[in-house]
């Protein structure tokens, strides 16, 4: 069997807006929560959808039961309006190093790609990076009914261009995402720590590493 899709996270994969995101959530908790949010928090925070990463400051602030859901969603539309700021500037050259390569090459094999990504500013995020037209499909986080580790944005990615998960291969930089790829029946290439991540088919230190070869081999190594 080859390898015939490839279902990428945004956020650490292709872009590296991870630091945005923070920044972002670091001054809502700041400003109308009165939390500090540690540095080390940032992590907890990667790969988790908008209100979960909310609903974990508001319980690491002991502060959860005295917001409602409307509130929640208040102060995440909040979050997303410092956030669309911080990235206003975004252009090309925010693409991850070696992705602008990996694209052509699985192009030149037809391998389908879409995004499977938390962030519900992914279209707009692709086309300031001048990728959108690059994808063959985008899946919707507001479509699915739960968040990473769930698989469920991964089953929608690979439905998305109409393949069964065992046909393609997932991408991702978060234990949450490789998570969500695995229990999606798909193989897992990540970039990252090793270590963190040894859930994952393949890990590699930079997207500098990725590849359609290396991803073809993962793929053929993990349905041998």
């Amino acid at each position: 069997m080859q390898m015939q899709g490839a279902v990428f996270d945004l956020d650490g994969v292709i872009t590296d807006t991870a630091k945005y995101h923070f920044a972002a959530w670091s001054k809502l908790a700041k400003e109308n929560l009165d939390i500090e949010l540690p540095a080390s928090f940032e992590t907890e925070l990667k790969g988790v959808s908008r209100i979960d990463s909310l609903k974990k400051i508001l319980e690491y602030g002991n502060k959860l039961d005295q917001f409602s859901d409307d509130d929640i969603q208040e102060l995440a539309a909040k979050k997303n309006g410092y956030y669309l700021e911080a990235i206003e500037g975004l252009s090309k050259d925010d693409i991850l190093p070696g992705i602008t390569e990996l694209i052509a090459q699985l192009k030149a094999h037809n391998v389908k790609m879409s995004l499977a990504s938390a962030s519900k500013n992914a279209p707009a995020i692709l086309k300031k990076l001048g990728l959108f037209d690059k994808f063959d499909a985008i899946a919707d986080p507001a479509k699915v009914a739960h968040g990473k580790p769930a698989p469920d944005i991964f089953l929608a990615g690979a439905a998305a261009v109409d393949l069964k998960p065992s046909e393609c291969v997932g991408v991702e930089d978060a234990v949450a995402g490789v998570q969500a790829i695995k229990d999606a029946g798909m193989v897992a290439v990540a970039v990252g720590d090793a270590n963190e991540l040894a859930k994952a088919d393949k890990v590699v230190p930079t997207t500098a590493d990725f590849s359609y070869d290396l991803f073809e081999e993962t793929f053929e190594k993990a349905n041998a």
